[in-house]
């Protein structure tokens, strides 16, 4: 069985820095396009970034200040947030997508997406 846990949130001051880590078990993390998704209070979850065999892909709030990126040695998936901003307050979830080929417009989708973790809360003070 395939589990996401996601770990790094933490309440920190606007524009530092945090980095968010996502474990995969259960199968190689090079089976799966990686997604970073958010979901702020009385909002809908919204995507963040994505990583596949291709490239990696950035909501335009956040371009610029996100990185994704992926270990596979590690199973591990990051996103590593600087500059951060009181609106990027939100819990934080990984996804897996295990289809190999899509248009990148799709990876913005989280129907997508196979798995989920269960979220990290990020807080960020103003």
């Amino acid at each position: 069985q395939v589990q996401l846990v996601e770990s790094g949130g933490g309440l920190v001051q606007a524009g530092d820095s945090l980095r968010l880590s996502c474990v995969v078990s259960g199968r190689a993390l090079s089976s799966y396009t990686m997604g970073w998704f958010r979901q702020a209070p009385g909002k809908e979850r919204e995507f963040v970034a994505a990583i596949s065999w291709s490239g990696t892909r950035y909501a335009n709030s956040v371009k610029g200040r996100f990185t994704i990126s992926r270990d596979n040695a590690k199973n591990t998936v990051y996103l590593q947030m600087n500059s951060l901003k009181a609106e990027d307050t939100a819990v934080y979830y990984c996804a897996a997508d295990q289809t190999r080929y899509r248009l990148w417009v799709e990876y913005h989708q989280e129907e997508k997406y196979d798995y989920w973790g269960q979220g990290t809360q990020v807080t960020v003070s103003s």
